[in-house]
């Protein structure tokens, strides 16, 4: 685990020594910083040349470092153009997940205002992290990490380190949640894990068994978890400040694998189905941060969790199911099932009258379609929409605001139930966020679709490592944050 400290603008002698590069026509350039005197900077240019350097974007080397003092010098490339702040959070990030072993860092990068700090902080621990459960042995990342900075003395400056560690702890257990093997991570499980986890952050959680689910008429989950022999769970954790300033549900979909049900995927489409629960992993996340935070927001998270599996028990296709509040839904596809939760579990959410919720989920593959692997869409009332992409601008996540076209609702007409589970596939990501929609009309209310970004099968890169990335967990917080003003 790596350990964070302030510190003034003096590196250590023994220490390594991490440099940022912008890319430009004559060469990389260092970064200036406080804790770099001029003969320094140029003998940093010198090493950045002599291996190759070129200060591109993701680009990360290694010079020995007796020349300025360290023991090594690790360069770290912000590309061309501005350095804007996710540039250096991304750069930061690049170097500790490449960095293995290393005992002692100093970071030399722009840390002059406690937004650079928090920044540097998020991105640092965002790219050391690794998932170790599996493995027999590990790679090491830094022990110990000081950043350099003119105001290491400030509390501002405290506060933003104290915030960059805590957001990234929180998507580490996104992340953990995501990579976990499914014979391990199941509805039941998660819901133990929310619990032990909601206990040392000082949350409540109630948990909803199977008996709870029946009796409250939450069909949706009932029946996508009817084909499992792990039933289904609905998970509420509630963190309550006192005299909050509003009330924010965040709903998500848990999913610990889906197979298709009766509507099987094709095999190759399976294997990274244990990510569909990326959504849940996000609410969990983001409420323990809340509670950490401290922030004085209500936050109300709703985790709705089944096992999506195909057997003599599993709902089928032309079945009709009653969804919490009495709505009646003809399944017609039972691989749409992530809305079916998502319903129980928004009806839940609206009863308590919050004045905001928002839903997070891997809902549908049209998402990667529309947007690729890096790219999550919002849509919903449009207010709220454009605070969610405010939101993760702030906080370096990608988010593009997308419509929801009443016409396409046509699609979802069912001769014998309120709803249909599908409708139209030309627009599919728009017609799943309608589907929702239709559950809590009149709702100041946001849905997240995660589908592409919240697994990353490609190479690591920037502070996202391969496997799960966390995605959501920023834009949460930072939503409850300026929910707090």
């Amino acid at each position: 685990m790596t350990t964070f400290e302030l510190a003034p603008s003096t590196p250590r002698s023994g220490a390594a020594l991490l440099v940022a590069l912008r890319e430009t026509d004559g060469g990389p350039s260092v970064l200036p910083v406080e804790a770099l005197g001029e003969d320094e900077v140029a003998e940093l240019e010198r090493l950045a040349a002599l291996v190759g350097a070129r200060g591109s974007r993701d680009e990360v080397l290694r010079a020995p470092g007796e020349t300025v003092g360290h023991t090594l010098v690790v360069f770290t490339g912000t590309g061309r153009g501005d350095v804007t702040v996710e540039r250096l959070r991304q750069a930061a990030g690049a170097a500790t997940r490449t960095l293995h072993g290393v005992e002692a860092l100093d970071v030399a990068l722009p840390a002059e205002v406690p937004e650079l700090v928090g920044a540097l902080t998020e991105g640092l621990a965002l790219g050391a992290y690794r998932f170790t459960r599996y493995h027999a042995t590990t790679s090491t990342p830094v022990a110990h990490t000081r950043i350099l900075s003119p105001i290491s003395g400030e509390a501002d400056a405290a506060a933003a380190m104290r915030r960059g560690i805590i957001l990234a702890d929180s998507v580490a257990i996104a992340r953990d949640l995501v990579n976990t093997a499914p014979v391990d991570l199941h509805p039941e499980s998660f819901a133990a894990h929310a619990v032990a986890a909601g206990a040392e952050a000082g949350i409540a959680v109630e948990v909803r068994d199977e008996d709870a689910l029946e009796r409250e008429g939450c069909g949706g989950l009932i029946a996508v978890g009817r084909g499992s022999a792990r039933p289904p769970r609905l998970v509420r954790l509630e963190h309550a400040p006192a005299s909050p300033a509003a009330h924010v549900a965040l709903v998500g979909k848990g999913i610990t694998f889906d197979s298709g049900g009766l509507s099987l995927k094709p095999a190759k489409d399976m294997g990274d189905m244990k990510s569909d629960m990326a959504g849940a992993a996000a609410v969990l996340a983001a409420v323990l941060a809340a509670a950490r935070l401290e922030l004085p927001v209500r936050v109300t998270g709703w985790l709705a969790l089944a096992e999506n599996m195909p057997s003599g028990s599993a709902t089928r296709p032309s079945d009709v199911i009653t969804i919490r509040g009495g709505r009646t839904v003809e399944v017609l596809n039972t691989d749409a099932e992530g809305r079916l939760v998502l319903a129980d579990a928004l009806v839940a959410a609206a009863e308590e009258d919050p004045d905001v919720i928002l839903d997070i989920a891997t809902l549908t593959g049209a998402q990667l379609i529309a947007l690729g692997n890096r790219v999550s869409a919002v849509m919903g009332d449009d207010e709220v929409r454009s605070d969610v992409v405010a939101a993760a601008d702030a906080a370096g996540e990608q988010f593009w605001p997308m419509p929801l076209p009443p016409e396409l609702a046509e699609s979802m007409k069912s001769p014998i139930a309120d709803i249909a589970n599908i409708g139209d596939r030309n627009g599919g990501m728009l017609v799943a966020g309608l589907f929702l929609q239709s559950f809590i009309p009149d709702r100041r209310w946001a849905h997240l679709d995660i589908a592409g970004p919240a697994l990353n099968t490609h190479e690591p890169w920037g502070y996202t490592p391969k496997g799960g990335t966390g995605v959501g967990v920023r834009t949460l917080v930072t939503v409850l944050e300026a929910m707090c003003g």
